[in-house]
């Protein structure tokens, strides 16, 4: 936490000024800029349970083009029934 007193006949630009230095010398506001959009990372039980839903849909996919049934509108609708 940055903090700027007043000192004796000093102007409000110049502590604004000096704040805003010190802000920056910290590097408070890069790092809050950093962390804005940063996005949790997947426990290895979550990679896992996507990695086995793929593989599923991809046989599923495999399945039903060998048999000829393949549509895109189904599988759109697969990839939801999809179970892991």
């Amino acid at each position: 936490m940055v903090e700027v007193r007043k000192r004796d006949n000093e102007t409000s630009e110049s502590l604004f000024r000096r704040f805003s230095r010190q802000l920056q010398q910290s590097k408070i506001l890069v790092e809050a800029r950093n962390n804005r959009f940063k996005k949790k990372e997947k426990s290895r039980r979550q990679l896992r349970e996507g990695a086995i839903y793929r593989q599923k849909v991809r046989k599923e996919v495999e399945r039903l083009k060998k048999i000829g049934k393949f549509d895109e509108e189904k599988f759109k609708d697969l990839k939801k029934k999809i179970i892991i």
